[in-house]
């Protein structure tokens, strides 16, 4: 849990210069939360990251994704998944 958290962190930092580039805009929480989750599920190596996205057929990943197994990546899914913490430590690295 420890490793994919700091991989989403470095995922970030790649992914965020690009936004940050064209925009000298402060983003709102919600704006932050949405990178953070974007960032999370591209960093994952998998095409089932979380319960909502969908499997090569077609049919969603349920409890077949990453995000409802123990262990391994722990990819972030949902806003309530990203703490005030990691939305301080993003907008302190963009």
């Amino acid at each position: 849990m420890v490793v994919s958290r700091l991989m989403v962190l470095i995922g970030l930092l790649v992914s965020v210069v690009q936004i940050a580039e064209g925009s000298e805009k402060r983003l709102s929480d919600a704006q932050v939360k949405k990178e953070i989750i974007r960032a999370s599920i591209a960093e994952y190596p998998g095409n089932c990251p979380c319960p909502y996205n969908l499997t090569r057929n077609g049919s969603r990943c349920g409890r077949r994704s990453a995000y409802s197994r123990p262990g391994g990546y722990s990819p972030i899914c949902y806003d309530r998944d990203v703490s005030k913490d990691m939305i301080r430590e993003w907008r302190k690295n963009h």
